[in-house]
């Protein structure tokens, strides 16, 4: 338990010494629909941490591509690196499940009306690994929506993912996001969300995480986020990440 509780005290002062950013979505769970503006590119290099009684597990590190394919389309794909820990055993490393999708907005936000859209994600196990991925394909179908009055934002939805595999359960997210603009340098922001059970014997859980963004330049930012679960399996996450706009 010593172990442990030294991990992720040591995590904790990794993540929060490298310094503070935030474009709707990552490092959120919430997501928007507005896509990549038409033939421009997003890039991140980033890591999700999860620490849990006796466990540590997550990604080190991902990567995510996202590119303005045509106006009002976006196409995505993360190629992540995971590992998971656990008390009086080695660490695992492997590939997880390789995450490629397609937002496309269809109503453009105007003076009264939010823009929408939609975002499925199709999770495919290119790298047999069973540890990391069961060899089945994952879908998710969730809807998007966005408001923004001068320096405040604010999106949210949520959506159906289809989870096959043993033990597991098809389960819906849904999520609310909220940002503001302190300077052309500094956003901050927060979320709550809520999941339903993803296995046979795993719970729902409502949570929260408070991040934003610092951008150093137009191009090059720098994301975090950080929050916990309110109910049912208790769990502190962390992302932080670098992010390339093109």
């Amino acid at each position: 338990m010593q172990n442990i509780d030294k991990l992720r005290i040591l995590l904790i002062l990794i993540f929060f010494s490298a310094c503070l950013e935030d474009f709707a979505g990552p490092p959120f769970e919430t997501d928007d629909p507005e896509p990549v503006e038409y033939k421009h590119w997003e890039y991140y290099i980033s890591s999700i941490d999860e620490l849990q009684p006796h466990v540590l597990s997550g990604t080190l590190p991902h990567f995510e591509i996202n590119y303005g394919l045509i106006p009002n389309v976006q196409v995505h794909l993360v190629l992540p690196l995971n590992y998971i820990y656990q008390e009086h055993q080695n660490m695992q490393y492997g590939y997880g499940y390789t995450e490629f999708g397609l937002k496309y907005r269809f109503i453009k936000e105007s003076e009264l009306l939010p823009q929408v859209g939609i975002f499925p994600i199709l999770e495919i196990s290119t790298v047999p690994d069973r540890t990391f991925n069961n060899g089945k394909v994952q879908l998710y179908l969730p809807v998007w929506i966005q408001k923004s009055w001068d320096k405040l934002t604010t999106y949210g939805g949520g959506g159906y993912w289809i989870n096959q595999g043993d033990n597991n359960k098809n389960w819906f997210f849904s999520g609310w996001e909220l940002q503001y603009d302190f300077s052309k340098a500094l956003t901050l922001g927060g979320e709550l969300y809520y999941h339903s059970a993803t296995t046979a014997d795993s719970q729902s859980s409502l949570g929260f995480n408070a991040g934003g963004f610092l951008n150093f330049s137009s191009k090059f930012h720098f994301i975090f986020s950080f929050g916990h679960t309110i109910t049912n399996e208790a769990m502190f996450t962390v992302y932080t990440g670098l992010l390339l706009t093109i």
